[in-house]
Formats: structure tokens, C-alpha cells, sequence
């Protein structure tokens, strides 16, 4: 279930990066573990959602799909313990990457899902990893800095297709 799910996933995402898509066929069977995340914009698409990852710096709150769960219930999961937020997550995809997240883990595909959520809403989540809504045009210190593009180009895109009547 969890790989049918990520495969599925992947092939609907919106955005693809690290030739996730080659990457994808080479490595099949798909085996675990995989990583989800979620990109979180407020309804005016001016801010991100990031938390502080210890060793990652401000990332999208997120983390491993735990067996038997698929990448979309672990970005859901990941979402609330690391905020404090429920969202709903938007349906398609936002973008299927492949990375490693320590220098001696092998890369593994990583889906990214997305959702808009108040600023209103209050904060929560784990102790020791703070979580707080950044400017988009702001620059954060990431382990992963070209994740602060593709979250801006994703954020954009949508702003473009709520202007337009899009959903």
C-alpha cells in the first residue's frame, strides 16, 4: 500500500525534481523508506510555513512514511505533531523530489504535498523544534536551499490559479 501510494503519488505531482521520474524506474520495486512533507502557504500566498530541524534548519514540516502508511497520512501526521496544525492537504501533489537527508542515508524519493492554512491559527508542535510562517520573498537557512524556490514557484503557481478560478 505505502509503495503503490508513493508511485501513484509521484506520477500526479505538479512539479518534479532530481529526475525523480527516472530515478523512480531505476529503483523499482520501490522499497522504503520514503519521506513526505508539506508545503504550507497562507490564503494571501505571502508566507511558508517552515519548522526548525535540529540539523535541516527551517524546513517544511515533514519526515518518514512509517510502514503501512501512505506518503499523503504521513505528510497529514507530520503536519499536526511538528505544528500543531490540521490542514487539509490540496489533492494533487505538489512535487516528487529524490534526496538523501543525512550524508550516509542513500537518497529516497520524497513527495511533497501542500496546504493553505490560516495565519491566525496558532502554533504548536514539538518541543525544541519551533515552527513560524516566513515571508516568501524572505531568504531561510536550509540544508536544502533549493527548496526555497520550488516552494516559491509551487506558492506562485497556485496564487496564478486561484486568480484565474483554477482548483
Amino acid at each position: 500500500m505505502t509503495v503503490d501510494a508513493a508511485v501513484a503519488d509521484a506520477r500526479l505531482a505538479t512539479m518534479e525534481f532530481d529526475d525523480a521520474q527516472a530515478w523512480l524506474r531505476a529503483h523499482q520495486p520501490l522499497t522504503e523508506p520514503l519521506a513526505a512533507e508539506v508545503w504550507v502557504t497562507d490564503p494571501t500566498y505571502s508566507h511558508v510555513l517552515l519548522v526548525r530541524h535540529r540539523v535541516r534548519r527551517w524546513v517544511p514540516p515533514g519526515g518518514t512514511v512509517e510502514p503501512g502508511e501512505t506518503p499523503r497520512a504521513a505528510a497529514d501526521r507530520e503536519l499536526i505533531e511538528e505544528t500543531g496544525l490540521k490542514g487539509e492537504l490540496l489533492p494533487v501533489p505538489a512535487a516528487v523530489a529524490v534526496r538523501s537527508f543525512r550524508a550516509d542515508w542513500a537518497p529516497t524519493l520524497s513527495l511533497s504535498y501542500a496546504a493553505v492554512i490560516g495565519r491566525d491559527v496558532p502554533l504548536g508542535g514539538e518541543s525544541g523544534q519551533p515552527s513560524k510562517w516566513v515571508d516568501l520573498d524572505e531568504t531561510w537557512d536550509s540544508m536544502f536551499p533549493e527548496d526555497r524556490d520550488r516552494i516559491r514557484a509551487y506558492v506562485r503557481r497556485l496564487a496564478a490559479e486561484q486568480a484565474v478560478g483554477v482548483h
